[in-house]
């Protein structure tokens, strides 16, 4: 069985491996070529690293023998970005049903190949360790890879939203002015373990007329590879098949992209804190931030206690890794003596450790498990846990709720559960964030729920995106004139 690798593999002149077969091997990634095999059709070369080796099939790819690893890898990378620049007009060229036939197509062979989709995840799972929080974020189920092909076809039978018209003016003199609806042009996207997202980053370019760079992590390297070689597959029979460019996963490559001012037009980083921050510290291309999710919900001194336990258990335990997920549960403190029957199924059904105030501790000892309760500190305050931990924050009314969001939210999804219309109202004009509940999980914030087919990623910042981004997000717009000779006056 062959498994594809990077579309470049680099090779540093007199490497020496260690059985001494071959004088090739590779720097930038962690890999070295052990061997080369004769076959009757072809070379086969044994690529090994720390994990695990397999045969590549040399006529598939290009080796590139250099001297200074630095300056080769980025004019390649460069080389790669201008290829898929070049598709950006012929991409966006497609008419509403080429892109929606093509979709369905990616999401066809999708099922066809999900074997291989499995297997390939299956190296990923490998190398991480389940206890992990990333390794739920990482792992790929058939149940997973059937609802992503739904949500293919939800993004194929979108409406285009390249096109439209947004607004007109008519001149005195007859020329009019439209605002038109137009694709970013090439848009990359730098993501943490998450293959799922190289399928809907994809799916929401390539229905939004974009061309789209890829910059995985390592902990999904074979996974991001199997799926991009299947939708590139697809694009070949159009001639696109350098429309959608998976950059190597290794660390060396990132900078490259960030500097590549002139050949991608917008980076979005989907992760981390640390991920997002380094990309906006050292991006000299244009960036949307998709921020991690310091999420919390505030349950009123009105609140249903029964309404706020299924939500909150369904906002902190549905999915622990994923950006939506509950950090902080914010209780009026009269509520303390039903704080346990808001938390109890947290406790006893998904053993989650909770860091309380004091006044919630006190609450919960003796009931909530010992060894999962603790006294909070400041550090637990503003923390994205994204595992089956969460704080608790007692306040004396609506108001320290909103001061406490104000001070640590992310800004990305807000809840409040009460009865009273009133402090519902409040919460909503005065809480900060690009998503707010009233009486209802933050689990909802996605694009999918958002009926946006898919997303690349929840925006945190105001600036041309707000929350779930997804086909409307990838678009700017041009003001075309049209006119019959009109010409402006000296003045």
């Amino acid at each position: 069985m062959y498994i594809k690798a990077y579309d470049i593999i680099l090779i540093r002149r007199g490497f020496k491996p260690e059985n001494g077969k071959s004088r090739r091997g590779t720097s930038s990634a962690p890999f070295c070529v052990k061997e080369e095999r004769q076959t009757s059709r072809e070379i086969l070369i044994l690529i090994k690293n720390k994990f695990t080796e397999y045969l590549l099939p040399m006529s598939q790819k290009r080796y590139l023998l250099f001297d200074s690893p630095t300056r080769q890898m980025s004019d390649i990378l460069h080389k790669e970005l201008r290829d898929t620049r070049n598709q950006m007009h012929r991409i966006a060229g497609l008419s509403e049903t080429e892109r929606s036939t093509i979709l369905h197509a990616v999401a066809d062979a999708t099922m066809l190949t999900m074997d291989q989709l499995l297997l390939a995840n299956e190296q990923d799972l490998q190398r991480m360790d389940k206890a992990d929080p990333k390794y739920d974020r990482l792992q790929l189920t058939p149940q997973r890879i059937a609802a992503i092909c739904q949500d293919i076809r939800k993004v194929a039978a979108l409406p285009s939203p390249l096109g439209k018209v947004l607004s007109t003016y008519e001149r005195p003199d007859g020329l009019s002015i439209q605002r038109i609806s137009v694709p970013l042009g090439v848009v990359g996207v730098i993501f943490e373990s998450r293959p799922n997202v190289t399928f809907d980053v994809a799916a929401l370019c390539i229905q939004s007329g974009n061309a789209c760079i890829l910059k995985g992590s390592r902990e999904a390297h074979f996974s991001n590879i199997a799926i991009v070689d299947l939708i590139k597959g697809v694009l070949e029979e159009y001639g696109l098949e350098n429309a959608v460019w998976l950059a190597p996963s290794d660390r060396e490559f990132l900078q490259p992209i960030l500097d590549a001012r002139g050949l991608i037009d917008v980076i979005i980083p989907r992760g981390s804190q640390a991920l997002i921050e380094h990309v906006r510290l050292h991006s000299k291309v244009p960036i949307i931030e998709t921020g991690a999710g310091i999420v919390h919900t505030y349950v009123d001194k009105s609140a249903d206690i029964e309404k706020a336990a299924r939500i909150i258990v369904n906002a902190k335990a549905r999915r622990v890794s994923v950006c939506n997920a509950l950090d902080c549960l914010i209780i009026h403190q009269d509520l303390l003596g039903q704080l346990y029957r808001i938390v109890e199924k947290l406790d006893t059904e998904f053993g989650t450790e909770i860091f309380a105030d004091t006044e919630s501790y006190m609450a919960l000892k003796g009931k909530y498990q010992d060894q999962l309760l603790q006294e909070s500190s400041a550090a637990d305050y503003g923390r994205e846990f994204l595992s089956y931990k969460m704080s608790i924050k007692t306040v004396a009314n609506i108001e320290e709720a909103i001061e406490h969001i104000s001070t640590f939210s992310s800004g990305h999804s807000e809840a409040i559960v009460t009865a009273d219309s009133a402090s519902a109202d409040m919460f909503i004009s005065r809480v900060d964030a690009a998503c707010l509940y009233v009486n209802a999980s933050t689990a909802f914030s996605d694009g999918g729920e958002f009926g946006l087919g898919a997303e690349i990623g929840i925006s945190t910042q105001k600036l041309h995106a707000r929350g779930p981004m997804a086909l409307e997000a990838l678009t700017t717009y041009k003001w075309i004139g049209r006119g019959d000779g009109q010409v402006r006056d000296e003045r």
